[in-house]
């Protein structure tokens, strides 16, 4: 199955509810022009109505793209493996890179290019070194996020995604982390205060936004 056909198939099944990486994608961009790679069936641009926000999606799924224009976004079909975005240099204020690099194997690359087209990258990647993963492996049980289903073809942890966004002359600007149990009342506000110090261990997935290191 090529990747086009599994995220078809992925965005025909039924809609999407926001979760922690769009609310926190949304809540780090103020205003100007967003670039949304991998926009699925269009969630952010849901969320991003209300700031005035000139979006334009960029889709590898015909069936994302049409559920996306649907919704009244303007949504460009193109492969993610190319080597080049198809935009001029900083004509974007941001690009939003929301569980898209685990999927492309050489995330490094994509990262370059969302540099070249904007001021602001926004990264969310799930956190392959999670204490719940840890302990799948302890059981002898595959971690959720290294099942075939999910499509990943690069792992990231803490550590990995920092010396990524170095190496491409990324600085991080701001950083949010969910957790496991974070809603349940005390251990859920011990557990975030902890998660910000121990994100490798405790966090399920990072949300990064990155600016350019001048």
């Amino acid at each position: 199955m090529s990747v086009k056909d599994f995220e078809n198939k992925r965005w025909l099944k039924k809609d999407h509810e926001p979760v922690f990486r769009h609310r926190a994608a949304a809540d780090m961009i103020v205003g100007g022009r967003v670039l949304d790679f991998g926009c699925g069936e269009g969630t952010v641009f849901d969320l991003l109505r209300q700031k005035n926000i000139d979006y334009v999606g960029l889709e590898i799924s015909e069936e994302g793209a049409r559920k996306s224009r649907a919704k009244g976004a303007t949504v460009v079909v193109v492969d993610p493996m190319e080597k080049k975005l198809p935009f001029n240099d900083h004509e974007f204020d941001y690009v939003l890179l929301l569980d898209v690099l685990e999927h492309n194997l050489e995330p490094e690359i994509l990262l370059s290019e969302a540099k070249r087209v904007a001021k602001n990258i926004i990264v969310s990647v799930p956190n392959f070194n999670s204490l719940p993963a840890r302990l799948q492996v302890l059981i002898g049980a595959v971690p959720e996020n290294n099942r075939a289903n999910k499509g990943h073809s690069y792992w990231f942890n803490w550590p990995v995604l920092v010396a990524m966004a170095k190496s491409v002359h990324l600085v991080i600007e701001e950083r949010k982390f969910n957790t496991f149990w974070e809603k349940k009342f005390i251990i859920g506000g011990i557990l975030k205060k902890m998660t910000s110090n121990f994100p490798n261990l405790l966090a399920l997935s990072f949300v990064l936004l990155l600016k350019k290191d001048e």
